[in-house]
């Protein structure tokens, strides 16, 4: 379908699976708020309670990552750190 230009007529059945795949885009779009509403609360519970939330969103950053790649960042770090003198 990428022959279609901006001006260019298209049929009834093209313009129908458009409408289809551009309401299940909205759904999803829907979908994410909700989620990203979501989040906020679970931060400001979070955040309510006591904990740093820029600190557990860099734990779960570091979750996601493969096991061993966020200990050996760490020990670079560490290691520029201390020449820097900052630990």
């Amino acid at each position: 379908m990428s022959d279609i230009g901006h001006n260019s007529s298209i049929s009834s059945a093209a313009a129908q699976e458009l409408r289809l795949f551009v309401e299940r885009l909205e759904r999803l779009e829907e979908e994410i708020k909700g989620i990203n509403d979501d989040k906020k609360d679970v931060y400001s519970e979070l955040k309510g309670r006591g904990y740093d939330a820029k600190i557990v969103k860099k734990l779960l950053a570091i979750r996601r990552r493969k096991k061993g790649e966020h200990e050996e960042e760490m020990m670079v770090l560490e290691t520029y750190m201390t020449a820097l003198g900052m630990i």
